[in-house]
């Protein structure tokens, strides 16, 4: 096999400066990791901060000054979020205030409805004994175990704080976006610059499409939760219809997780249902079931394609893990830091190769085969690989097209490590 003309090299050396960067790497990843319960409004503003910075970018691009775009884009923002607040908020209170005044005939109601409940005596058993621990636990609580209710407080307080100034800091990272970016591929060597930019362009790609298709799966997922309630309280009991916006928020809400985000936000409506009836509860499961299914098979293979498409054995990993590290918001971005993290092995591999790929080469790879797991050998609807021997026909073939076959395969298998 004959050299190519300009030879493929995969990453530069590691000089002194390289290594200064990856040990200044290291270091600022070691402080955000002790620090990470602190992160939680830096990283809403860093999420506020990507959906402004486009609009931002097309104002720009017509020639006014950045910060003016930005001034634009905030006070723009700043009037849709007040005008859908002021329509929805006080409905919204307004329900979860009903809720909670009822809960006490809400919990006695299902108490009376499990009390008539035909179940075997062994499960009978179990969930009373469970109950009654349970409620000897709360019964018990020493008053020394009130003391980290302050600290609690206290963190809260600061949170809500740190959430004030998230808009200021959003502020100037959009205006200064390009001299920041440009000031980081500056300090990084230039035989490493491309591989930047591609790693880069890997991590804003399954970012953008996860953060859109959140967006406009939590708002199906909630329109379509309102909707079936609504139709719920019309033909089954009125009570879907008395906490309507509050279930359909909380189901859009959820559907920031996936997998349980949709069994979570079924509960409370289940239980709900159930202070009216058996038949009202399965007619909430049934609704719920309804929109998971959809959304699983309609709404999530249009909305986020490839991208973001992980196995759910992976999926129940990365949650677990990122929300024993980060909580809540670390089990909601555990989904594309892997899918992220999966790019980017897949890239660095590429480019390690034997022989290396090139950057552009490797990005083409990557998006031709978004994913990992494809579809096995001997599949009828996989394409043939190139090489392999064709299927048979009917007309015997010729003496000049059998000896086609052995050239690519010699080539293909000379190109082997």
């Amino acid at each position: 096999m004959s050299p190519v003309a300009e030879p493929r090299t995969g990453f530069g050396p590691i000089s002194p400066r390289v290594a200064l960067v990856i040990v200044a790497a290291v270091a600022v990843g070691i402080v955000l990791y002790l620090g990470r319960s602190a992160l939680g409004p830096f990283i809403v503003g860093l999420v506020l901060a990507y959906l402004l910075d486009i609009p931002v970018e097309r104002l720009s691009r017509l020639g006014l000054p950045r910060w003016v775009s930005v001034l634009i884009v905030y006070v723009v923002t700043a009037v849709a979020v007040y005008q859908g607040l002021r329509l929805m908020l006080r409905p919204l209170a307004n329900e979860i205030s009903t809720f909670i005044a009822e809960l006490p005939r809400f919990t006695a109601q299902i108490a009376d409805q499990y009390a008539h409940l035909d179940l075997p005596p062994a499960l009978r058993n179990a969930i009373d004994s469970f109950l009654i621990e349970l409620g000897q636990g709360v019964g018990a609580i020493d008053p020394s175990t009130l003391l980290p209710v302050a600290s609690i407080f206290a963190g809260v307080l600061g949170s809500i704080v740190a959430y004030i100034i998230v808009p200021v800091w959003a502020f100037y990272l959009i205006k200064d976006r390009p001299a920041l970016a440009a000031a980081a591929e500056r300090s990084l060597p230039a035989e490493w610059r491309e591989d930047a930019r591609a790693v880069a362009s890997l991590a804003l790609r399954v970012f953008g499409q996860w953060l859109r298709g959140q967006v406009i799966l939590g708002l199906a997922v909630g329109i379509a939760t309102f909707a079936g309630l609504i139709l719920l309280s019309v033909t089954v009991d009125p009570i879907f219809g008395r906490f309507a916006i509050f279930l359909a928020v909380v189901a859009g809400v959820f559907e920031l997780l996936p997998i349980i985000g949709p069994i979570l936000s079924a509960i409370p409506a289940v239980l709900l249902a159930l202070t009216a009836g058996v038949e009202p509860a399965l007619a909430a499961l049934l609704l719920y079931l309804v929109i998971q299914q959809v959304e699983n098979n309609l709404f999530v293979p249009k909305i986020q394609g490839d991208a973001v498409e992980l196995h759910p054995t992976i999926v129940m990993v990365a949650l677990v893990l990122g929300g024993s590290i980060g909580g809540l918001l670390g089990a909601i971005l555990a989904l594309p830091i892997a899918a992220a993290s999966r790019d980017v092995f897949r890239y660095v591999f590429h480019r390690v190769d034997e022989p290396p790929a090139s950057p552009a080469e490797a990005l083409a790879i990557i998006r031709a085969h978004p994913t990992i797991v494809e579809q096995p050998i001997g599949d009828p609807t996989e394409p043939p690989i190139s090489g392999s021997t064709p299927p048979a026909v009917d007309a015997a073939p010729t003496a000049e097209p059998q000896a086609e076959p052995d050239e690519p395969t010699e080539a293909t298998s000379s190109e082997r490590p």
